[in-house]
């Protein structure tokens, strides 16, 4: 991968003054989730705003050794003033009880104070609830304005901090701490401004240090880059990994199976009975299905050839679609259990020169918003995870400035690591994890492609 020698750059003492000086960006460079440490929030956790807040405090103790409340008394936590100068790392604000235009005042009242006292890399969690659920119109419009601040205040963040909104349904408050723990800790470092829904679901995570054992994952396109970093994650958090890959790739995904403690296994997902051996290599059923494989053949519309249209459909959609199907059916796939597609934000904005690739990864977006329903009665959440800009090994071989125009162009001005989309993976693997389903999580930066 090529190294981002920009924030390198615009991180060193005389970058610095330059950047400032001239008024160019200065992206940070970010905290990210490393082995050996114990808690999601290294910091102060503020908690503020309604009912919501109160919940959270009951769980706080177990995220953060200090734990504040602003213009709120809540148990366990210490009040919060600007002018004590405490740094603040983490915050949720609970917005799901403001239900007309002059409630929304109180978003207002309470950020702007503490903006100015947040640590570099800090994480912002909005609470509220989904305005499809409220039945008074007013209300429904008090909480969809919500979206716009949090989207909003996303880009006004520096130093690296992001902000999440999450809606949450009557029922779901018991699947915050696995939500919070995530959008809260290094884990999200480069997802910023997206908008998710709780729902009811039955899971719990049992143990928080291996939220994922017992969990048989599979993970296609294993062998390197993001499907690579995919294993890894998900075998740190305690999955028994088996890694797919062509061919090809056969060395490479031996050497990682074995450092992993997984299994390797060499299949051409496109091939005719893909579906049948994966039903017979997992007798004892499956818990995690991963679709990271896919490739690009990029061409304008009028210079693409058939044969570049139908094998990026074939291994992009196609296969999914037709192996997730046959895994359901099969009863290969267990109850609880999870699908993540990866999508793009190509999918969701198109690109020029891809409009197999953008086609492909639409289209898997819309596997994962049509099978939610169905599945959901048996537990299993199927959801899309878009990545904008992820270094690997073929962005290092773009051209210079596509390069770098793709790094600047999010609120976090760099781009994402494999690790960053793995995070995300995992997260939506855990049990519990069916209270998002149906969902396009964006690991992008807050990109400024597509909506």
């Amino acid at each position: 991968m090529a190294s981002d020698r920009y924030i390198d750059f615009a991180n060193s003492d005389f970058g610095r003054r330059l950047v400032g000086a001239v008024g160019l960006p200065a992206p940070a460079r970010l905290d990210r989730w490393q082995a050996g440490r114990l808690r999601p929030v290294e910091g102060a956790l503020l908690l503020g705003g309604g009912p919501l807040a109160a919940r959270v405090s009951e769980f706080a103790p177990r995220m953060t050794d200090l734990l504040f409340s602003f213009a709120s008394d809540l148990s366990g936590a210490h009040p919060w003033t600007p002018d004590q100068g405490s740094k603040i790392k983490a915050i949720v604000f609970d917005a799901s009880t403001l239900l007309h235009t002059a409630q929304l005042s109180q978003l207002r009242d309470f950020f702007q104070p503490v903006l100015r006292h947040l640590e570099n890399s800090a994480h912002i969690a909005i609470l509220a609830r989904s305005p499809g659920t409220l039945t008074d119109p007013l209300a429904a419009s008090t909480q969809q304005a919500i979206e716009g601040f949090s989207r909003s205040l996303a880009k006004e963040m520096r130093h690296g901090g992001t902000v999440q909104l999450l809606q949450i349904d009557d029922g779901a408050e018991d699947q915050l701490e696995g939500a919070l723990r995530f959008f809260l800790s290094p884990k999200s470092a480069f997802i910023s401004g997206q908008v998710v829904r709780l729902g009811t679901c039955a899971g719990q995570v049992q143990d928080w240090s291996r939220p994922l054992a017992g969990r048989k994952a599979l993970v296609t396109g294993a062998a390197r880059g993001i499907g690579a970093a995919i294993a890894e994650t998900l075998a740190r958090d305690g999955a028994e990994v088996v890694l797919l890959d062509v061919p090809q790739a056969k060395s490479d995904l031996d050497a990682l199976a074995a450092r992993l403690g997984g299994q390797s296994l060499v299949l051409d997902i496109c091939a005719t009975d893909a579906a049948a051996q994966l039903i017979e290599h997992f007798p004892g059923g499956l818990d995690i299905l991963v679709h990271n494989a896919g490739i690009t053949r990029d061409k304008t519309l009028a210079n693409m050839t058939a044969d570049f249209w139908d094998s990026v459909l074939d291994v992009n959609l196609n296969a999914p679609q037709a192996l997730t199907q046959a895994l359901i059916e099969a009863g290969t796939l267990r109850d609880n259990g999870s699908v993540i597609v990866m999508a793009s934000i190509s999918g969701l904005a198109g690109n020029r020169g891809q409009t197999n690739y953008a086609t492909s990864k639409a289209g898997l977006i819309g596997l994962a918003r049509a099978m939610a329903p169905s599945l959901k009665t048996r537990g299993i959440s199927i959801n899309a995870i878009a990545p904008g800009f992820i270094e690997t090994s073929m962005t290092a071989h773009m051209p210079f400035a596509l390069r770098e125009a793709g790094r600047r162009m999010s609120s976090l001005g760099q781009g994402g690591l494999p690790q960053d989309v793995a995070e995300a993976v995992a997260w939506l693997s855990q049990p519990g994890s069916g209270s998002v389903t149906g969902q396009v999580l964006r690991v992008c930066g807050q990109s400024v492609i597509g909506a």
